[in-house]
């Protein structure tokens, strides 16, 4: 069973026990970008994987959703973070550097930036770090929004941060999909992955110092408080957080950046 891990600090809670406590036989993890792994379940190359949200809409007919789990924050996150040389009113007409490492923050930043500030910049896409140099603002996201160089921008905007204060709603950034035919072909390796994703989150709460040392050494160029971070983040997909996702596809839809998502289908309890 081939199962996506998105290879950043804010997947790690949930890849925890199986990396370093249980590995899982028959289970091959391939760690990527989230945009990579997007990509890789579109072509049908991975079983279950963590997917950006959006691209939840591109692949509906093919998977159904982990009920339990997300990557998700309530305001503030600090790993999705759109850096400037201007305030973000003046972006207007103006050169914005996408990450191409994942599709959520880009149509976050682009309802943000035309659903509550009415202004339409020139989006070109860049690496997974754009800098300042070559663009008037650049979306950086993941470990990349979280080194010191990104102290160094002018103007900086949290978009979990903005994306409440506009909307009143968190921000589901990832959601955990599997193919429909693995359920019926692979359940008992789909269960084991469930139950390590549980133990994991376990884990976070029983042993969180242990998670954050672990997690600390394997990204070691990370300058940020790894502790609070993962206060910060959700991992628990509640009703609450489902429809804050339900609105973020509704908005995207609207503005025609993403296809129209009817309804969030789940896969049952296992």
């Amino acid at each position: 069973m081939q199962v996506g891990y998105i290879d950043y600090l804010n997947c790690w809670p949930f890849y925890y026990h199986m990396f370093e406590k249980k590995p899982l036989k028959g289970i091959n993890v391939i760690p990527g970008l989230p945009s990579a792994l997007n990509r890789m379940m579109k072509e049908k190359r991975l079983d279950l994987s963590p997917v950006s949200s959006a691209t939840y809409a591109d692949i509906k007919e093919d998977v159904l959703l982990l009920p339990e789990f997300c990557l998700s924050s309530v305001g503030y996150v600090g790993s999705v973070i759109l850096c400037s040389n201007f305030p973000i009113e003046a972006l207007n007409n103006k050169e914005v550097g996408l990450s191409g490492a994942s599709h959520t923050s880009r149509v976050l930043l682009k309802i943000l930036l035309e659903k509550f500030y009415g202004i339409e910049p020139y989006y070109l896409q860049a690496g997974p770090r754009p800098d300042l140099t070559a663009h008037d603002a650049a979306l950086l996201i993941g470990n990349d929004a979280m080194t010191e160089g990104i102290n160094q921008a002018p103007y900086k905007y949290d978009l979990g941060e903005l994306w409440l204060q506009k909307t009143g709603f968190p921000v589901v950034f990832a959601v955990f999909a599997v193919r429909k035919n693995v359920i019926r072909d692979n359940l008992p390796s789909l269960k084991a992955v469930i139950n390590s994703y549980r133990a994991s989150l376990q884990c976070l709460v029983q042993e969180k110092e242990n998670v954050v040392i672990r997690a600390r050494q394997k990204y070691p160029d990370i300058s940020y408080d790894v502790n609070g971070y993962y206060d910060t983040l959700q991992f628990e997909f509640t009703d609450n957080l489902k429809n804050a996702l339900k609105y973020f596809l509704s908005a995207a839809e609207e503005l025609n950046l993403l296809q129209k998502v009817e309804s969030l289908n789940f896969l049952e309890d296992i």
